[in-house]
């Protein structure tokens, strides 16, 4: 049986996950890594990821010993160590917002960068201007920090956290070309916004499950 191995900072991602994994790659063993005490940490560190890289270094070589077929990295804020752990297992790494950026450079000319927490901020424009720069454009970002929507979800208030990043989400579109949502766990938000204005935004999940897919086909 296929396997997949997913790496989580949050258990807000584990069933979006799932079931976009059952419905792009049917039948895959979904195996899952969860940590969450990854975010608090770089909360308190101000986002210096070399802290946690070890563990989830550990957590890739985990997944291959448990005989996954490809790993997924969950998180954005962390996105950046994916590299470092193909580095360390044999089998594909997919970080989950490479497509997303991919897509965003490919789209608009000023890119949105939406988060509820400041430590994903930096990472996902450093990832968008590595992107532009692999295709050859010129982009200009602008970001929106969303903190009050992510405080309402750690205080168990989801629909809290929807209400409010719906509406600086919706704020927001008005500004850009494209809005990229920079956490997976605020996919959830899009059916909240006006429908005219939901092709405005891009959310990583389905993206980087269809580049699981096509890593699990290679």
């Amino acid at each position: 049986m296929t396997r997949l191995a997913i790496i989580h900072t949050t258990a807000a991602t584990v069933e979006p996950l799932k079931a976009l994994a059952a419905e792009l790659v049917p039948g895959v063993d979904v195996v899952n890594f969860v940590d969450d005490s990854i975010l608090p940490q770089l909360r308190d560190n101000g986002g210096d990821v070399s802290q946690v890289e070890d563990r989830l270094l550990h957590y890739a070589e985990f997944a291959e010993q448990v005989g996954a077929d490809a790993i997924l990295s969950a998180c954005s804020s962390v996105g950046e160590v994916a590299e470092r752990m193909r580095e360390r297992v044999s089998v594909p790494v997919v970080r989950i917002d490479d497509a997303m950026a991919e897509a965003a450079v490919a789209r608009g000319g000023v890119i949105g960068v939406a988060a509820t927490l400041p430590t994903t901020l930096e990472p996902t424009q450093r990832l968008i201007r590595a992107k532009a720069s692999e295709q050859g454009r010129s982009v200009t970002i602008k970001s929106r920090l969303v903190d009050s929507a992510y405080q309402r979800l750690m205080a168990g208030d989801p629909a809290g956290h929807d209400t409010l990043l719906a509406e600086a989400l919706e704020a927001f579109a008005g500004e850009v070309d494209v809005v990229v949502l920079a956490q997976a766990s605020m996919a959830r938000v899009l059916d909240r916004l006006p429908e005219h204005l939901r092709e405005r935004f891009l959310t990583s999940p389905r993206l980087a499950m269809e580049r699981v897919r096509a890593a699990l086909s290679a």
